[in-house]
């Protein structure tokens, strides 16, 4: 993990987000030393699941180091397709209304019409794209700062440098097997942090706990 800074509100970045001098960039760079990035090479990390701590946890990397555009790429994964209930949207457009910031963003962004649309029931919306505006559907209160959205596994994660799991462990086993079969041809392993949370439970040869990163090693 790359480490944390306090905020300094005297900063603020081009992506809204307010940072300070405290060594953000001083760590940034001296994990690109150790995992021997060169100039010009940027650092990709790619967050697998979007569910509330995996998202929550890619938008703390996005507002701290996402600035550094020409040193760290970060995007997250989840599976496209899934839609937004009507009365979800219509909660959502209350949010977005209640906060001046998050409305002067969307609005800034060009995002803002389909909302409306999904408020009036006129567009359905999809958790892939309000993930893209900060929008994590298992935390709508709670907005985030925008992300990267990949909806293709494959695309977001076979040249990634650090992978973040986010997956429940009923997920993470099958998810990992597949990722696995775009790595063959890889020549060096990428770094797995795993945030996820559960067990499961083997019965053979004997009955024993497997947790979230056994599964992903023996995928």
């Amino acid at each position: 993990m790359v480490g944390t800074a306090a905020v300094n509100h005297s900063s603020v970045h081009p992506n809204g987000s307010a940072h300070n001098g405290n060594g953000v960039e001083e760590k940034l760079d001296e994990l690109r030393r150790l995992l021997g990035k060169a100039d010009g090479d940027v650092l990709r990390i790619v967050g697998v699941g979007a569910g509330a701590w995996g998202s929550v946890f890619l938008a703390l990397l996005q507002d701290t180091y996402g600035h550094f555009r020409d040193k760290i790429q970060i995007r997250i994964w989840r599976r496209a397709g899934r839609s937004v209930d009507r009365a979800t949207a219509e909660h959502l457009f209350e949010v977005i209304n209640s906060r001046e910031d998050v409305l002067r963003r969307l609005i800034r962004r060009c995002a803002y019409l389909k909302y409306v649309e999904g408020r009036l029931g006129d567009r359905t919306l999809h958790a892939d794209e309000i993930l893209k505006d900060g929008f994590c559907l298992n935390m709508i209160d709670t907005p985030l700062c925008p992300l990267k959205v990949v909806t293709n596994l494959q695309e977001a994660i076979w040249d990634a440098d650090i992978v973040i799991n986010g997956l429940p462990s009923t997920e993470t086993r099958v998810v990992f097997e597949e990722i696995s079969k775009y790595w063959k041809e890889r020549l060096s392993s990428p770094i797995i942090i795993s945030l996820a949370k559960g067990i499961e439970a083997e019965l053979e040869p004997v009955p024993r706990i497997i947790t979230p990163t056994q599964m992903i090693n023996r995928a």
